[in-house]
């Protein structure tokens, strides 16, 4: 197994510098995507730490034909950083977390979760969605970053938003299949918001909140598009009574022991920065 590098360490602790476009750009648009945030060392690094363990703990096993849209969509696994510690080393990375808490405009970023998300070869779309819908949150003052693990071409799937459909209340109440796909693409088509679709450079990383529209095309080529996604809150973020089935999972899942109405403080729910 590779060794992590000194050089891999100072890529992840290294302060990232905003420009002043770029913190007006997201507050209206509530996405960002930033190149050159980490080396490619650092990805192909990365790469190969997160692959072997989405191997490890990958226990999907039916046909790509044989499952849901969403199952169709990637594979999906959570927490890596309690499974692997070099792979805690990149969730609780101090550069990310900052960029991260820049963006919220919080005085500091807390974990709420990780998750690795690998669209297969063939692998069909992801359907627009708002992540929030699944958060028991009491305030907007979140984020997500996506880390693709390699280049990421138009024909691999990579995200794509509704710059500024943060605004848009109707689709709140949709979890992500084919309903969320169906209804937001007919609401979001009778918007002036723009529909971002780029591909993604190594060390390019984008930043959603989590009531952004997002979604991703179908995986076309033979190889999987590989991403790294790390999910931050304001450190003071409180626990809200959940609205649905969902957010009550959530809730026992990522912040076991929360109390509604309280900070959230969980031994899954560090302070990253």
């Amino acid at each position: 197994m590779a060794l992590m590098t000194d050089l891999i360490r100072l890529d992840l602790a290294a302060p990232f510098a905003f420009t002043a476009d770029q913190l007006k750009f997201y507050q209206h648009n509530r996405f960002i995507k930033l190149k050159e945030v980490l080396l490619p060392e650092t990805i192909l690094f990365f790469n190969q730490v997160i692959t072997r363990q989405v191997e490890e703990m990958n226990g999907v096993k039916t046909a790509i034909s044989e499952r849901d849209t969403y199952g169709k969509a990637f594979l999906q696994l959570f927490n890596l950083w309690r499974e692997n510690a070099v792979i805690k080393e990149l969730v609780f990375s101090k550069k990310l977390a900052n960029i991260a808490s820049v963006l919220m405009q919080t005085e500091g970023a807390r974990l709420y979760h990780d998750q690795a998300l690998f669209k297969e070869g063939g692998g069909g779309i992801t359907p627009w969605h708002a992540d929030q819908y699944y958060w028991p949150l009491e305030t907007d003052k979140t984020i997500t970053a996506w880390i693709p693990l390699q280049k990421t071409p138009l024909e691999m799937g990579p995200l794509e938003f509704s710059a500024a459909s943060h605004q848009i209340v109707e689709g709140r109440e949709l979890a992500i299949g084919d309903e969320s796909e169906l209804v937001m693409q007919k609401r979001l088509k009778v918007t002036d918001f723009r529909h971002v679709i780029e591909p993604f450079d190594v060390g390019e990383i984008s930043f959603h909140s989590g009531w952004v529209f997002h979604r991703a095309g179908a995986n076309i080529t033979a190889e999987v598009r590989k991403v790294m996604t790390i999910i931050y809150m304001d450190k003071n973020m409180k626990l809200k009574t959940p609205q649905n089935e969902n957010q009550v999972n959530d809730w026992h899942t990522w912040c076991p022991g929360a109390i509604p109405g309280e900070i959230i403080r969980s031994p899954l729910n560090p302070e990253l920065s």
